[in-house]
């Protein structure tokens, strides 16, 4: 048993570490990107129980485990997500040394999704704050948003 442990933590150890070598701009995007999941999921937990207490009588307020359910999903299905487009930055990167072509980048959509996802969540926690009734600075906001635009234009553009 202590040798199939042993084999599976250095699997995972050496994927990982190649994983940095390879994608080393990428990793603590997706660990930022993690660490607000979290506090996105809690922040949203916290403001439908607040929700439930200003309208003790509806069902409609309130933590729900469906909707806490599919709130995992969602989050889970980042990670295919980044997955792809980690996916198509290697095969960029691929066939452009394959073809003698000069790539500095090893990752560019993987980066570019990673931050999108990261701006979506940092507007999800705002909001969920905003639900909790915290007074939110518009400026902040309006700052987040025209950065998600932003990414979405450059995006396009590629």
């Amino acid at each position: 048993m202590d040798k199939k442990i042993f084999l599976e933590r250095g699997t995972m150890g050496a994927i990982g570490a190649w994983v940095m070598d390879q994608f080393d701009l990428l990793l603590p995007t997706v660990f930022l990107l993690t660490i607000l999941m979290i506090i996105d999921y809690l922040s949203g937990m916290l403001a439908s129980k607040k929700e439930a207490l200003d309208h003790p009588n509806s069902k409609q307020y309130g933590w729900n485990s469906k909707k806490s359910l599919l709130g995992i999903y969602k989050k889970a299905s980042y990670i295919f997500i980044i997955s792809v487009a980690v996916c198509t930055d290697y095969i960029i990167y691929k066939f452009t040394v394959e073809l003698g072509i000069k790539f500095e980048h090893k990752t560019i959509f993987g980066l570019l999704v990673t931050t999108w996802l990261i701006v979506n969540e940092l507007i999800s926690i705002l909001e969920n704050a905003g639900r909790m009734g915290a007074n939110l600075p518009d400026f902040l906001k309006k700052v987040l948003t025209e950065l998600q635009s932003s990414i979405d234009k450059k995006g396009k553009k590629m």
